[in-house]
């Protein structure tokens, strides 16, 4: 018969209560019942065995063998001290349930008589020189001789070797469970240098803190070592009641070591009702977590691509990024990094699990997981492919001091199906990486890193919800934040925004006028060519000073010591004041018409991107945002114009509400300014007059310009003058740098003079 247990105690976070979980799976798996299998449920663990609750409590009670681990190379384990409190008791037990354990220290006490006699070699000699029976001057001269130097030397060298040759030595000859501990708690690279993952510090120690001794005297404190069975404590029962099912823990032990896993109960200050608090800890926490730790088998692995030396690879580890969590901090981006543990609904037995961690070294693409963004863009793909509905983040940061603890950095959900809109992200994978560097280099403006964390931040939110048109937008924002920063002279190395898919439009069109007389701003195209032939660049060197042969790339001048961005007079754009930007850009696009002696209006729109009288008329009446418009140009700006002619993407259109038409006096200005002709008549000249006194909040005067140039083009309009307010005609000024359809034209010009031909222009 198969009972499921709720094991309310074992929660994904803190981690020592995720690992906990996984030691129980593993205990009950290897030394009870081969199928049973875990899940994740509502924030607890599932666990689906033949054991009824009875049982399970008997299994850890009398029966369950501790996985033994011993760490010979640290100081701390035990084996260095006389009569050591965690280790002796062991070493001396005769308890069947702690055979491997006793076959684990006889292990390591081979090992380390190289090191313990030469660390007795070492003391001899230098015990020459402290004799009681000697002067100071007779210390001093031993010690400055050269034979007492050259014997101490040697001395020396004996210890550092045979102590460099322990873990080595270790790897080769053990063999057993002893062994799998040492396969999670490091690796050995070519050079057999070892390197440690950050889950159990350096080899099973985080500064004076050794887990396996600590892990030896818990045992004690759960059983009766010295016993003939090594039965369990009179206390053991309520705290394992506590561990796997959350009941309340008595008694638990005071100032005990805890560790990085169990951040809440590691003490300190501001822990208690006090300035300053201790330690609690139920030991079966410590015991069932350390359990849990073998799942988590480090590799050996080379950057090839950069030619870089060898590093521990552990399950679903990456380097600290400080961003997409409320606490973050650039101190947090010097720790040891994160690690994600996933989250799985789908029962899987022990091998199963273990499968699962083993393929823990998430790629994307070609390309291994090493960035947080990385990870979570993977994650989407393998989390479908595995069951896995969400990752707990933890990062290894320095708190309360510089204590290093596991913080939970929140849940990363995944989505049931990948979504397409997530292929997106893929085109400035590679910048992101290029732009955390410059971010993260040594003199870095502050204003550079705080854009890019608010970047990743946006990111991280934009990956857990695919489908949302709104963060999309923010995602785009944040890139023009960047490059705002990068105009100034911060991190122009990182290069601008790569060149955007199409299908960024789709994804973050949300309906509004904004976005799309953001899309119909960013992607028009010049009306005219240089005197060579040659285009003139699009709408993005306006706001970036772009190279003209490769305008992906920053135009920079000064050698590779001294590089800084070239002054471009075209660069116009600011990026504070929407309108003011607009103006600015058909400002600079009428002189550059005139200095190519050209008489019509430098702009047209692009195909599917014009702009839509409704859409107008809301700009037009105060009803759109300005600023956020052209923030969202800026970035529309990055679009592959050569993709978007290509391919159809849908475009929202206004709703048919509210007048779709603007102010008349507003079409005239719009009709002098077209860079073709009006129907069955001449090309209206452009002149820059008009646009000169629209922006300083001359409506009239531009007005009356207009309508003689479009009397003289054949168009006969009812509108005679105009009166509005200088911020208005302002407005009106920087509408005029939206593009509209020849198609949309005609209906301006046929609604100011009915009698005028409809036909197709030229």
């Amino acid at each position: 018969m198969m009972h499921i247990h709720a094991l309310d105690g074992c929660t994904p976070a803190p981690l020592a209560h995720y690992l906990k979980a996984l030691g129980v799976l593993r205990v009950v798996a290897e030394q009870a019942d081969a199928q049973a299998r875990g899940w994740w449920q509502g924030e607890r663990f599932r666990l689906a065995t033949t054991l009824d609750a009875d049982a399970l409590r008997a299994l850890f009670l009398r029966d369950y063998s501790p996985v033994p681990l011993v760490a010979p190379w640290n100081k701390g384990s035990g084996f260095y001290q006389a009569n050591d409190l965690g280790l002796a008791p062991l070493e001396a037990s005769r308890a069947n349930r702690f055979a491997e354990f006793r076959s684990a220290i006889a292990a390591s006490r081979a090992l380390i008589t190289d090191i313990e006699a030469a660390d007795q070699a070492v003391r001899a000699i230098k015990a020459e020189a402290k004799a009681k029976d000697l002067t100071k001057a007779e210390r001093d001269e031993l010690r400055k001789s050269e034979e007492y130097k050259r014997r101490l030397a040697a001395a020396e060298r004996e210890f550092k070797k045979a102590k460099a040759d322990l873990i080595p030595k270790a790897r080769n000859r053990w063999r057993g469970p002893h062994l799998r501990w040492m396969n999670a708690a490091m690796v050995l690279d070519d050079l057999r240098g070892a390197k440690f993952p950050a889950l159990l510090g350096t080899g099973g120690n985080d500064g004076r803190l050794d887990f396996t001794n600590n892990y030896m005297q818990r045992l004690n404190d759960a059983f009766d070592v010295a016993a003939a069975d090594g039965g369990p404590r009179a206390a053991a029962a309520p705290w394992l009641d506590a561990a796997l099912w959350g009941s309340p823990a008595p008694a638990c032990l005071p100032d005990r070591a805890v560790g990085q896993y169990l951040p809440g109960m590691a003490g300190g200050a501001n822990s208690a009702n006090g300035p300053d608090g201790g330690s609690l800890l139920n030991p079966f926490d410590f015991l069932l977590m350390m359990e849990g730790c073998l799942l988590f088998t480090a590799h050996a692995v080379k950057r090839m691509e950069q030619g870089g030396p060898a590093r521990a690879a552990a399950p679903f580890v990456v380097s600290a990024h400080a961003a997409g969590y409320a606490s973050a901090a650039a101190s947090d981006e010097a720790a040891r990094g994160e690690q994600w543990m996933p989250l799985w609904r789908q029962p899987m037995t022990l091998t199963e699990t273990q499968r699962l961690f083993g393929e823990g070294r998430a790629q994307l693409g070609a390309s291994t997981a090493r960035e947080p963004l990385d990870l979570a863009r993977a994650a989407t793909r393998l989390g479908v492919a595995r069951g896995i509905t969400a990752f707990q983040r933890f990062g290894y940061i320095e708190r309360n001091g510089q204590s290093n603890l596991a913080v939970p950095l929140g849940q990363f959900a995944v989505q049931d199906q990948p979504a397409p809109a997530g292929a997106c992200l893929d085109d400035i994978g590679a910048w992101l990486l290029r732009l955390r560097r410059q971010a993260r280099d040594k003199g870095a403006a502050a204003h550079l890193m705080t854009a890019e964390r608010e970047l990743a931040t946006v990111v991280f939110d934009v990956i857990q919800h695919p489908g949302s048109p709104a963060r999309w937008q923010s995602v785009l924002l944040a890139l023009t934040e960047v490059e705002a920063v990068m105009r100034h002279g911060s991190g122009f190395k990182a290069q601008p925004v790569p060149p955007l898919r199409p299908e960024w439009v789709s994804a973050a069109d949300d309906g509004s006028a904004e976005f799309r007389l953001a899309l119909a701003f960013a992607l028009q195209a010049s009306a005219f060519r240089r005197s060579d032939g040659r285009p003139v660049a699009p709408m993005r060197r306006h706001w970036l000073p772009l190279d003209a042969r490769r305008p992906d790339r920053f135009a920079t001048t000064g050698d590779i010591s001294r590089m800084r961005l070239e002054h471009q007079p075209q660069v116009v754009m600011q990026g504070r004041d929407g309108v003011a930007d607009a103006v600015a850009v058909l400002e600079r696009r009428l002189v550059e018409s005139a200095q190519a002696g050209l008489r019509s209006f430098p702009l047209q729109a692009a195909t599917r991107a014009a702009a839509h009288a409704a859409d107008l008329s809301a700009w037009l009446a105060g009803a759109v945002d300005t600023d956020r418009t052209l923030a969202l140009a800026r970035a529309l700006m990055a679009l592959d114009r050569g993709l978007w002619a290509e391919q159809i993407v849908p475009v929202s259109r206004p709703l048919a509400t509210g007048s779709t038409w603007p102010d008349d006096a507003w079409l005239v200005l719009r009709l002098a300014h077209l860079h073709g002709p009006l129907a069955n008549g001449p090309r209206v000249p452009c002149d820059p007059a008009i646009l000169r006194r629209l922006a300083s909040g001359d409506a009239a005067t531009a007005v009356t310009l207009a309508l003689r140039r479009l009397r003289a083009a054949g168009l006969r309009c009812s509108v005679r003058a105009a009166a509005v307010s200088p911020e208005t005609a302002r407005l009106w000024a920087a509408a005029l740098a939206f593009p509209i359809h020849p198609r949309t034209a005609q209906h301006f010009a046929h609604r100011l003079d009915p009698v005028f031909a409809e036909e197709e222009f030229a």
